[in-house]
């Protein structure tokens, strides 16, 4: 765990905000309103509301995680990750309470502009999606303790905000917006996979049942690379299936970054796999940076 000074409150929510993270909730938004711009259908105050919200509510799960991970004892001395600012005592566990409820709340009062327009469908996905921060870690069954985190973050980090910003914008759904979904779904799945695997040690000792404890390493690790398959096997779809512009191909050209990262986590363990990790956060940004460009002309 990373040594920083006690108390600075502003440094601390930052950390417990994670921003290295959120690419996870931009770039879902910026690839719908991409197929959204193909489409046109795109609504900026929609995609601008829509963004705010996605980002609010992965802040409100990321104290969420790291609230509900401090009273289960699965952050300790030995955490190997950056610092989680509950167990550091950098914030109480009411502060971090509080933060998470206000940012949900924030995410909420955004949202209400994007049921305005987008219906009641909007409603269920802001719902669901805030209920699933919350119960990643939390609740009778958190999915992040029974081997479920890494479908509910290619659902929701991939399907839901995808298909969702889509839908808010252009009030349906397409087999193109589905498509599009699956990369950003996986790569934001991969950057848990890796979390996952150097954690393994410390998750199964505090009773967290991730894959990467209840499969092992190995199959950790052959996930990581069966969900970098997937993330580039999606443009190549979107070309031969759905008639997409060869600009849709832009993202091949971050594969030698993933081949690099594949070859870290397969052989790295420890500390040193908080690099990938920030890799595969970093990856999935340029990937989908790429991909809302070749989308959208």
């Amino acid at each position: 765990m990373e040594q920083i000074e006690k108390r600075n409150p502003v440094r601390a929510w930052i950390m417990a905000s994670r921003p290295r993270t959120l690419t996870a909730s931009i770039v879902p938004v910026v690839v719908g309103t991409a197929v959204a711009v193909r489409d046109g259908v795109f609504n900026p105050w929609v995609a601008l509301a829509a963004l705010f919200s996605a980002v609010m509510i992965q802040i409100g799960t990321n104290l969420a995680n790291d609230l509900f991970d401090f009273k289960k004892g699965a952050d300790t001395h030995t955490r190997l990750g950056p610092t989680r600012v509950t167990s550091a005592r950098l914030l109480t566990p009411r502060e971090v309470e509080i933060g998470m409820w206000v940012v949900f709340g924030l995410a909420a009062a955004s949202g209400l502009y994007v049921i305005y327009v987008g219906g009641w469908p909007m409603l269920v996905i802001g719902v669901a999606s805030i209920l699933a921060g919350v119960a990643y870690t939390a609740g009778p069954f958190p999915l992040g303790y029974n081997g479920l985190g890494d479908l509910a973050v290619f659902i929701f980090f991939g399907l839901v905000a995808v298909l969702g910003t889509y839908y808010a914008q252009a009030r349906a759904v397409t087999l193109g917006v589905l498509l599009a979904a699956v990369p950003v779904g996986a790569l934001a799945t991969a950057i848990l996979v890796v979390n996952n695997v150097r954690d393994a040690d410390t998750d199964r000792a505090a009773g967290k049942r991730t894959l990467a404890v209840l499969l092992g390493r190995g199959a950790a690790r052959a996930e990581y690379a069966v969900l970098l398959t997937l993330a580039y096997a999606a443009p190549l779809a979107l070309w031969l299936l759905r008639g997409a512009s060869v600009w849709a191909l832009l993202p091949l050209l971050t594969l030698p970054v993933a081949v690099r990262l594949a070859r870290v986590v397969i052989t790295t363990e420890g500390p040193a796999l908080n690099r990938a990790l920030a890799g595969t956060a970093q990856l999935l940004a340029l990937y989908g940076v790429l991909f809302a460009l070749g989308i959208a002309l």
